[in-house]
């Protein structure tokens, strides 16, 4: 099992020890994430390695930190791990000794990886790797993670820790304390606590109420013996709630005096002059918001080769089958439904991936901690603070794993204000319909120089009307059902580093994967279905009709036009026509079958080499009714504004129910969350288009 503090290279270290062989998944019953890897020991057995997410301690104030210490006591229906190896960053290794001396009282084989040694010797710190053994009582392995150096004799020391004594206590508690803690102790001892470390065990137990996931003892019968042991300390003259953290960091420093020495203690880093301008109270925003416009542009314009490359690649795949195939249903199936359908969507992998990249290097160079202390003075005046800006700025990847990350946040009800909004944060989800409109209706005029395109700046703007949005909401959920005051924030300022190209890539691929299964699936039975409810019933089109009209009479008369007649009033103050309204209507699973809806509506019938571009159909289609052109640049924009809004992810739901408390309780604040969210979206939709046409826009 692999543990340690954020920022420690510990994902990186997991990458090189199990390579490509991994798979993510839940712990059974909760929604912290693992990530489980396979790798070869020294004598070719396989070994499997749990990476959980980081923390800073064992004493569960977070799910993360709870999951974590419950996998290590076996108390979550899962075997012991063999050995506990703590991630710890050289260059800061005394915070990381906090974690390590508590996985050290757990008696577990525990080897620790003194990690980023490279970073620390730059930075003139050298630590004694020897002297830190015998202060541990523990094997200390040297690694680089990003250069797979000390990999080898990490992988024997796995092996061989088995066979050395199990960790003692790495620090003493004085007299009085043990005395004060003495009654707590012997129950603890006695519900199986081992008696080496209970005291120990006990002192966390001041601190942190979660008292029956410990030790199977229900809250009622233990916590009088935690308030009594409350009242000695303090009589004691010590506080009872920070003496674990005292103690700890006592000794952790300590042990730094005698095994570091600082060769340029004082002095400016590097960080820290960089830090004079990114965190620059004038240009720090003025840095973090040209970031964010060079992502989003570069988002747009350096995948478009990529994206045409698939393009082409469907529509050869597309063309060969149907050549393959007699014209019927079989091949309007797999052509128009199952490549139509899918290819559509898949065009949208490199900007997907393009995404993920970006906002991979914004967190393992440092500059996300930097963006969140930025935000930070914005965040506490709508009522949260800069830790509730990082899963937001997660969300502009999935909001599934960054409603996941607000674990981090302490306080319930800021977690729960950050839960409520992050789903505003533009996802990869709206890329392709944002792609395809910004494509069609979106002249690509160089802007500010040719720096940028009025393309980019549209998807920018598309991004920050989220986002204000998100603040201004959350503003309103902390002066009304979430009203409550703002804790200070605490964040680790990481150092500058280099991103590892290897990690970076192998998280990209994984989130292209999960990309992937969703239109191997979703999507894809979503296509088929589509195409089915637009091909049948059949209707005979009489003679002579031209083949694009045929192809109108015989959407009209299906079973698709049937039900977009029905929701066709619904949507037409917002310029929407019958065909839009399908496709808004189907992409409440996903919001990506917005375009493979599309594509099967325009694409049924024409599978040949003359097909007509999904882009240029939309510019072309006219309404039948007043004869204009059914979309145009006002309608785009509206509909691009309501996607903005709209929750249309099932996905989103699910994690939503069960970060929000599960049950009831939380599928009260997911039906709040899709509610409101849905009102945005429709009125902020009709307000765009009939805005637009009061002040002369067609």
């Amino acid at each position: 099992m692999l543990v340690g503090n954020p920022n420690t290279g510990k994902s990186t270290l997991f990458n090189a020890l199990t390579g490509m062989r991994q798979r993510v998944g839940n712990f059974a019953g909760v929604t912290v994430e693992r990530v489980e890897g396979a790798m070869r020991g020294p004598n070719g057995e396989k070994v499997t390695i749990v990476d959980v997410p980081g923390c800073y301690g064992l004493s569960p104030a977070s799910p993360d930190e709870e999951i974590a210490l419950g996998v290590m006591r076996g108390t979550r229906g899962e075997p012991m791990p063999d050995v506990v190896i703590v991630v710890a960053d050289a260059l800061h290794l005394e915070r990381n000794l906090y974690l390590v001396s508590q996985v050290l009282e757990l008696g577990i084989p525990t080897l620790v990886a003194l990690n980023q040694i490279d970073a620390a010797a730059d930075a003139g710190v050298e630590v004694d790797a020897i002297s830190l053994i015998h202060e541990l009582g523990a094997p200390v392995i040297p690694t680089i993670a990003t250069r797979g150096e000390g990999l080898d004799v990490l992988r024997k020391a796995m092996v061989t820790v088995l066979d050395l004594p199990k960790p003692v206590r790495p620090f003493a508690l004085s007299a009085e304390v043990i005395e004060a803690l003495g009654p707590l102790s012997d129950l603890l001892v006695a519900t199986g606590a081992s008696a080496a470390f209970a005291a120990h065990d006990a002192l966390r137990l001041l601190a942190v109420p979660k008292l029956e996931s410990w030790y199977g003892r229900s809250r009622e019968s233990i916590a009088p013996m935690v308030d009594e042991a409350r009242i000695a300390v303090a009589a004691a003259g010590l506080n009872p709630r920070s003496l674990e953290a005292e103690l700890r960091y006592g000794w952790s420093s300590g042990v730094v005096s005698r095994t570091v020495i600082d060769h340029n203690a004082g002095a400016r880093t590097t960080s820290d002059r960089i830090d004079a301008v990114v965190l620059h109270r004038l240009w720090g925003p003025v840095l973090f918001i040209a970031v964010m416009a060079l992502v989003f542009q570069g988002i747009f314009t350096w995948a478009q080769p990529l994206m045409t490359g698939v393009e082409w690649s469907v529509s050869q795949l597309g063309d060969a089958v149907g050549a393959l195939l007699p014209e019927g249903d079989l091949r309007g199936l797999l052509v128009d439904g199952v490549i139509g359908g899918v290819g559509s969507v898949l065009v949208f992998l490199p900007q997907i991936a393009m995404l993920f990249l970006f906002i991979g290097i914004l967190e393992d160079s440092g500059y996300m901690a930097r963006a969140a202390y930025l935000m930070d003075r914005l965040m506490r005046r709508v009522g949260l603070h800069g830790k509730s800006f990082i899963p937001m700025l997660s969300g502009y990847a999935c909001a599934v794993p960054a409603i996941m990350a607000t674990r981090t946040i302490e306080e319930p009800k800021d977690r729960l204000a950050t839960i409520m909004v992050v789903p505003l944060m533009s996802c990869s989800a709206r890329l392709p319909v944002y792609t395809l409109l910004i494509g069609a209706f979106v002249p690509p005029v160089a802007v500010l120089g040719g720096l940028f395109s009025l393309q980019g700046v549209t998807m920018l703007l598309m991004y920050s009307l989220g986002t204000v949005t998100a603040l201004m909401v959350a503003a309103v959920f902390k002066r009304t059902l979430l009203r409550g005051p703002v804790r200070p924030m605490i964040l680790e300022m990481p150092a500058y580093r280099l991103p590892n190209l290897r990690t970076l890539l192998q998280n990209v691929w994984h989130r292209a994967q999960m990309f992937l299964r969703r239109a191997g699936t979703v999507i894809l039975s979503c296509s088929v279905v589509l195409w089915a409810m637009a091909t049948y019933p059949k209707t005979t089109v009489p003679a002579g009709v031209a083949p694009d009209r045929a192809h109108e009479i015989q959407l009209e008369n299906s079973a698709l036009g049937h039900v977009g007649k029905v929701i066709e009033p619904l949507v037409r103050p917002l310029g929407y026509d019958w065909k839009i309204g399908v496709s808004i209507a189907a992409s409440f699973a996903a919001r990506e079958v917005f375009v493979s809806t599309m594509g099967t509506i325009y694409g049924v019938g024409e599978a040949d080499e003359t097909s007509i571009a999904l882009r240029q159909r939309l510019r072309d289609e006219v309404n039948p009714t007043t004869s204009t052109l059914q979309y145009t640049p006002l309608v785009a924009l509206g509909l691009m504004v309501f996607y903005v809004y709209a929750l249309m992810c099932i996905s989103t739901v699910a994690v939503t129910v069960r970060e929000a408390g599960g049950g009831r309780i939380g599928w009260t604040w997911a039906v709040i969350q899709f509610g409101y969210m849905l009102g945005l979206a429709y009125f902020a939709g009709l307000a765009v288009y009939q805005g637009g046409r009061l002040l002369g826009y067609q």
